[in-house]
């Protein structure tokens, strides 16, 4: 990574944490209860999180692995802070792993448009040289 696109990078990351931020807390403020299919998951998540692996809610169809990596996270910054049981598993708190998965999925969409850039700039200099 060229140090140029190293700081177009950090700055778009930048840029879009802000905005999840800013959107997090305002749905957050707006709506503290679960909504739309929240309704079944947050109760599935809390679940999870109270070491209940064998409950599982019929309505729902996917499979456990956001339940998994939720408590997996939350469970240690539990721990590490200090919070207290109605916030570990809180809505907001299971809101906020998702806002993590975004970043994660902005990172991956960049290297995705880097893979794709650098094949085409070789095929163009290979043409070239044909």
């Amino acid at each position: 990574m060229e140090r140029s696109e190293a700081y177009y990078f950090s700055a778009a990351f930048s840029c879009a944490f802000l905005v999840s931020c800013l959107l997090f807390s305002a749905v957050n403020r707006q709506q503290r209860s679960p909504y739309m299919d929240e309704a079944f998951h947050v109760p599935q998540a809390q679940a999870y999180c109270e070491g209940r692996f064998k409950q599982w809610d019929p309505m729902i169809t996917t499979l456990p692995g956001l339940y998994l990596v939720s408590v997996g996270i939350v469970k240690p910054a539990a721990w590490l802070f200090g919070w207290s049981g109605s916030v570990v598993c809180s809505t907001g708190m299971l809101r906020f792993i998702n806002l993590l998965f975004s970043l994660g999925n902005f990172y991956l969409l960049y290297l995705l448009f880097c893979r794709n850039h650098h094949k085409k700039a070789d095929v163009g200099v290979h043409l070239k040289d044909i």
